[in-house]
Parts: C-alpha cells; structure tokens; sequence
C-alpha cells in the first residue's frame, strides 16, 4: 500500500483533515495545506486538486476528462476561423493588387473603382467566411 491509499481510504471522514496533515508530513508536500478551525479546510493547488478529486471520484473524473474535450473542440472552431482570417489578411494585398490590375477599367472614377473594390472584397468575404462585410458588422 503506497500513502496515498490510506489518504484515499480517508476521504470524506472526520478525520480526513489528520490524514491531509499526516500524508504532507510523510511525502514533505508542497502546493497543498490544511488550515483548521472555523472556515478552515483542506486547500491546494487546483492540479493536485483535480488529480486528488480524479482518483477519490470517477465521476468527476469523467467530468473533467468530457470538459477537457469540449473546450480542445471549442478551441479548434476558433484557431479554425483566425487561420482563415490571418490568410485572408495576409492576401490581402495580393487580392487587390488582381483587382487592380485585372478587373478595374483604365477610365473609371474613384468611386466606380470602390464599388468594384467592395464589389469583389464580398466575393472574397463570402468564399472565406460565407458572410459579406456588411453582414460581418
């Protein structure tokens, strides 16, 4: 038996603040304590927190490991949308120098020329994000 099963053995018994006491003794623990008396308790650092709770309750256990991956997931959508956007900031240039060259007649006004602009910016917004600028604001 290694100590952190009589530890374990102890939870949720009166004398499971002794045992916390006992256990950082013995291993000369760091990053957990236990303060007596009124509003006192058993405090740590909220890994070994998790760690104690995973191996006192597979429940939690199983609830930290399902919230773990939904926010992997959650974090995922969105470094998904910031690469399509550093992409399209980063072509940007590239983008409106075609525009220029390529699709703006040589004898149009400056206004004729921002509505292509804008004309072919949703283009790109829609292919990219499947929204236009005006719908993005």
């Amino acid at each position: 038996m290694v100590e952190f099963d009589h530890f374990k053995m102890q939870a949720g018994l009166p004398s499971f603040v002794l045992s916390v006491s006992e256990w950082i003794e013995k291993t000369n623990a760091i990053g957990i304590f236990v303060k007596k008396g009124r509003y006192g308790g058993t405090f740590a650092h909220k890994d070994i927190a998790f760690e104690f709770g995973s191996a006192i309750s597979v429940p939690f256990k199983l609830y930290l490991i399902d919230e773990f991956q939904r926010l992997k997931q959650e974090e995922q959508k969105l470094i998904g949308w910031s690469a399509k956007r550093e992409l399209s900031k980063i072509n940007y240039h590239i983008h409106t120098d075609a525009i220029k060259f390529n699709l703006i007649p040589k004898k149009v006004t400056p206004y004729q020329a921002s509505l292509i602009y804008a004309e072919e910016a949703d283009v790109l917004n829609m292919a990219m994000f499947g929204i236009t600028a005006k719908e993005w604001r």
